[in-house]
């Protein structure tokens, strides 16, 4: 799901994905969002000020002081929003965890299996493969979902478009069910 409040796209992919049949051997754990008290504002951080998409453990590094809009905390993992999400998903080991973001319109390439699941989603919904700058990314979400990832598994960021139409919000909920039923074909079993 989504992770910035004031990028609220993501939680009506998830939404759809909530209604659609689920093939067998597929198992979703649908998130809306990981930072409710952002969304319910539109405010990109949690209530305390932290951008949580920078507050991960793995690579965290301090960013700014707070009231930046890319603070990242006092510490890694500060935040109970991220302390949840990091034990959620130690216990679950996903072997897909998809974060969604607005409004850079494109998916960054990656390696090995990790970049053919992010070049298939990127064909199955007409997002361009290309490197996303403009911040610091440290401790983000997708940098931290691919270190507790099943062998096999993958995370990264998609970022959506300025918005999103109830056809293309259908078109990334069947996105989703293609490249994780893929996955599990060539995941080896845990």
């Amino acid at each position: 799901g989504s992770i910035h409040g004031d990028e609220p796209a993501g939680v009506d992919i998830v939404r759809e994905l909530a209604t659609i049949d689920v093939a067998d051997g597929i198992e979703l754990w649908l998130i809306p969002t990981g930072n409710p008290d952002g969304l319910a504002v539109g405010r990109r951080q949690n209530s305390n000020g932290v951008d949580l998409n920078r507050n991960f453990p793995v690579n965290w590094g301090p960013i700014a002081e707070a009231g930046h809009w890319q603070y990242a905390g006092p510490a890694a993992a500060s935040e109970p929003e991220t302390q949840a999400i990091a034990a959620f998903g130690q216990e679950l080991r996903p072997h897909l965890t998809l974060w969604y973001h607005q409004d850079l319109f494109r998916i960054t390439p990656g390696r090995g299996l990790d970049g053919r699941i992010r070049a298939r989603y990127a064909e199955l919904t007409g997002l361009p493969l290309l490197q996303v700058s403009g911040g610091t990314y440290t401790g983000t979400a997708s940098q931290w979902s691919r270190s507790v990832a099943a062998d096999g598994g993958a995370g990264f960021t998609i970022e959506l478009g300025a918005t999103l139409s109830p056809a293309e919000t259908r078109i990334h909920a069947e996105a989703v069910l293609t490249v994780t039923g893929e996955l599990l074909v060539s995941a080896p079993a845990d």
